[in-house]
C-alpha cells in the first residue's frame, strides 16, 4: 500500500487524494485506513520510505576513505538527484498542503540521520588533523540545511544544470571545509578554487 501511494503521488502529484491512492492499490478507502490510522499516517509512511530512498542514493557517497572534496560532491550530486528524479514525492513529503507538519518530521528524521553521518565524518577529519572537532556537529546541520534549501530552489527555478549547481554548492562548502582542515588537498580545477600553501597547516 506504501508503494501504492507512492505511484499514486508520481501520477497525481503532491496533492494526491486518498481515493486515488486506495484506487491505485486497488482498494477502497475503508480497507486503506484499516491499515493506516489517518491521513497523516499514511503520509509518515510515505514520508520514510522517500527518506531511505533518498539515503540509499547518498549513503555510498558517504565513504570516509575518499578525499574531502569528492566526498562534498559525490553527497550534493547524490541528493539533487534524487529530488531531481523524484519531484512530486519530494514535495509531498516536504511541502505538502495539507498535512506539512507530520511529513516535515519524517524529513526531519532524514536530515538527522544525514547530519549525524557528516558530523561524524568532518569530526574524524578534523581531529585526525590535530584541530578542534567541536563544531563538527553545527556545521554538519548547516551544510544539510543549506544543500536542502539549494535543492529546493532548483527543483521549482531550473535556472541552472543540476551538474552547475553541484559545483556551485561545492564550491561553497570546500572553500569553508579546506579553510578548516587547512592541510587538505586542492580541489578540482573544476571548482575554480587555488590554495596557495597546500602545503601548510594552521597550527
Amino acid at each position: 500500500m506504501v508503494q501504492a501511494a507512492i505511484d499514486a503521488v508520481r501520477t497525481h502529484g503532491p496533492g494526491v487524494s486518498v481515493a486515488e491512492i486506495a484506487a491505485r492499490a486497488g482498494i477502497t478507502k475503508p480497507v486503506l485506513y484499516r491499515h493506516f490510522t489517518d491521513r497523516a499516517d499514511l503520509q509518515r509512511a510515505v514520508g520514510r520510505e522517500a527518506a531511505a530512498l533518498l539515503m540509499g542514493r547518498m549513503a555510498p557517497e558517504l565513504d570516509p576513505e575518499r578525499e574531502p572534496v569528492d566526498l562534498i560532491r559525490g553527497v550534493v550530486d547524490a541528493f539533487l538527484a534524487g529530488i531531481e528524479d523524484e519531484p512530486e514525492l519530494w514535495r509531498f513529503v516536504v511541502h505538502h498542503p495539507i498535512e506539512r507538519a507530520p511529513g516535515a518530521e519524517v524529513v526531519d528524521d532524514a536530515r538527522e540521520q544525514i547530519a549525524r553521518l557528516l558530523a561524524t565524518l568532518i569530526g574524524e577529519r578534523l581531529r585526525s588533523s590535530g584541530l578542534d572537532s567541536g563544531g563538527a556537529e553545527a556545521w554538519a546541520q548547516g551544510l544539510v540545511g543549506m544543500v536542502q534549501s539549494a535543492g529546493d530552489w532548483w527543483l521549482e527555478r531550473r535556472t541552472m544544470s543540476r551538474a552547475a549547481l553541484t559545483d556551485y554548492l561545492t564550491t561553497l562548502i570546500w572553500g569553508g571545509v579546506s579553510d578548516v582542515l587547512g592541510a587538505a588537498p586542492a580541489a578540482p580545477t573544476s571548482l575554480r578554487l587555488s590554495n596557495p600553501d597546500p602545503g601548510g597547516h594552521h597550527g
